[in-house]
């Protein structure tokens, strides 16, 4: 998660063809831009389920992970489950070699047995408003890029300071669609977030690079984690005094399986669109920024598999970093050849 935003993806499958209203939308602003057509695509409930600041919906059970992932809220006792991946670096933080968890996988088997996880944290986003007059107060098109950000900064750490929040909340003001808009967030992070369970890695990372980004994967992509609040379930530092955390809302999980024709949205946090970049910066990224960054990650890579391969202890040790390294690597790699086949620059350009 390289900007905190919630957004959705919207696909639709029908029964004759796939087809999809591909995009990314703030939950807030759902109401007055997509809900008639979401509802017309075979969506059942209403935006209010989705964000509402008056009463519990579907943002109290999705949380930003680590500030990298998004994970869900699955019980009314805190359990969150998210992506192997993204609960690797902790199953690796715990692994020994006589407790190789990444090989083996880990189970607690009562909350006692759940593991703590130094520096991991769980964010909810409570409201978001936006502020784009109050950060935009006093920009005029004369004024270089170095005068306009130092008004902008001193318009937001002003509005901070106007605005409301409990004292365990924090504020978060961030620009979005090439800085012309700007949004507050107002948000509550949970910083005793335990490991619970993940699979073995031949289950979790089945495939594993040379599955990478493909479609359609085969693995058991998933680790769950609980969140611990203090007594008064408001954020706390980690304690053996601490309580599972009691979520607004949580997923339910349907057993029933999935049909033809039905309605699927994504919620959570992703990354950054680029869907508007220029032709120009499309073939930078296709000539020079991409292959320089792979062909920095190919030499990593060989000097830490190296190593690897001749010491279990630095394999464990290493895992987590190898596999960052990797998963950036591999998607470079698709981003160029999928750049090239499809003659991005050329349509760009048109």
């Amino acid at each position: 998660m390289k900007k905190i935003a919630l957004v959705l993806f919207i696909a639709v499958l029908s029964f004759y063809q796939s087809f999809a209203d591909e995009g990314m939308w703030l939950p807030q602003l759902l109401q007055t831009l997509n809900e008639k057509q979401m509802k017309k695509m075979g969506m059942k409930i209403n935006a209010s389920d989705i964000y509402s600041i008056s009463k519990s919906s579907l943002k109290d059970a999705i949380v930003s992970f680590g500030g990298f992932c998004t994970a869900e809220v699955i019980s009314n006792e805190g359990l969150l489950l998210t992506n192997h991946h993204c609960g690797f670096d902790a199953i690796q933080n715990h692994s020994s070699i006589q407790n190789n968890y990444i090989r083996d996988g880990f189970w607690a088997y009562n909350k006692g047995q759940e593991l703590q996880n130094q520096g991991l944290f769980a964010t909810f986003i409570i409201s978001i408003n936006e502020v784009t007059n109050e950060v935009l107060k006093g920009i005029t098109a004369n004024l270089s890029e170095k005068e306009r950000q130092s008004i902008i900064d001193k318009n937001i750490a002003a509005l901070k300071t106007t605005i409301k929040k409990e004292s365990y909340q924090d504020i978060l003001i961030r620009s979005f669609f090439e800085g012309n808009k700007y949004f507050c967030f107002v948000t509550e992070t949970y910083k005793d977030v335990r490991l619970v369970g993940a699979p073995p890695s031949a289950i979790g990372n089945f495939g594993k690079d040379t599955d990478n980004w493909m479609w359609p994967r085969h693995t058991g992509d998933f680790s769950m984690f609980r969140i611990y609040a203090g007594k008064d379930n408001k954020p706390a530092a980690y304690s053996a005094d601490n309580v599972p955390y009691k979520p607004k809302r949580s997923l339910n999980i349907s057993l029933d399986g999935v049909k033809e024709g039905d309605f699927t949205m994504v919620f959570g946090f992703p990354g950054r669109t680029t869907e508007y970049l220029h032709s120009a910066a499309v073939k930078q990224i296709m000539d020079v920024t991409d292959p320089a960054k792979i062909a920095i990650r190919e030499k990593a890579l060989n000097v830490i598999d190296g190593f690897m391969r001749k010491d279990e202890g630095l394999k464990i040790k290493y895992a987590a970093k190898y596999a960052s390294i990797q998963n950036a690597y591999k998607k470079w790699q698709g981003e160029v050849l999928g750049l090239r086949s499809k003659d991005a620059v050329g349509k760009k350009s048109k």
